[in-house]
């Protein structure tokens, strides 16, 4: 048994409260700590209800990313209200649940969905730049044996994401971006990159903004 798979087995099933999910749906997955949310993050979303056919895709609200720092990290409820004001589209879902996770370490978060949904089809969707640095995730390599990955192309991490250590060992794994629709049928490893429009926007850039809504929200 993998290291995430017997975080979500001593967890249980009772706790944590993920969205009403149903045996065959396809569900796309766009977890962060959306601090704050922002216009990729809706880009991402809306096109992968759109090219991976998806029946939903729910915004994972993070307690917060073992790979970045804490202290400017807003509090939970204040991300996840500023994600249902941005957000209202019926099929995009805004959840928290991993909050009432023993760990927040993506592997068994979805080894806990895996388990609750055996009948789903899950899709894990991120952004290029965080595929560029996806090797350094904890357990990334039983994420990409998990689930089909979507990447979606950003600025200047076209090429970094393709070079990256995870593109070349997965490579075999990639899927032909004409083929998307069908992902999430496919057998993990699985991967495949989107092309289409573009945003510059990160939650770090924004933070940086003397508009930034959480820092109007602190003041």
């Amino acid at each position: 048994m993998t290291v995430a798979k017997s975080a979500a087995v001593r967890f249980g099933s009772i706790r944590a409260k993920p969205p009403l999910a149903f045996a065959g749906q396809r569900i796309g997955l766009l977890g962060g700590s959306f601090n704050p949310p922002h216009a990729a993050h809706l880009m991402i979303s809306m096109s992968a209800l759109r090219r991976l056919e998806l029946a939903a895709v729910w915004w994972m609200v993070t307690p917060g990313n073992p790979l970045k720092p804490q202290g400017d990290l807003a509090p939970l409820e204040q991300r996840l209200d500023l994600c249902r004001r941005l957000m209202r589209h019926p099929r995009i879902k805004i959840t928290a649940f991993e909050s009432a996770l023993p760990t927040a370490y993506t592997a068994a978060t979805l080894a806990f969905l895996q388990q609750r949904y055996p009948g789903v089809r899950f899709v894990w969707l991120m952004g290029a730049d965080n595929f560029a640095a996806f090797h350094r995730w904890q357990h990334w390599r039983d994420i990409a044996q998990r689930m089909p990955i979507a990447v979606f192309n950003r600025p200047h991490f076209h090429l970094p994401a393709q070079a990256s250590r995870t593109a070349r060992t997965l490579q075999r794994a990639r899927q032909p971006e004409a083929c998307a629709r069908r992902l999430a049928y496919a057998r993990a490893p699985a991967w495949t990159v989107l092309t289409g429009r573009l945003s510059a926007l990160s939650s770090t850039q924004i933070r940086t903004r003397a508009d930034d809504p959480l820092r109007a929200r602190n003041t």
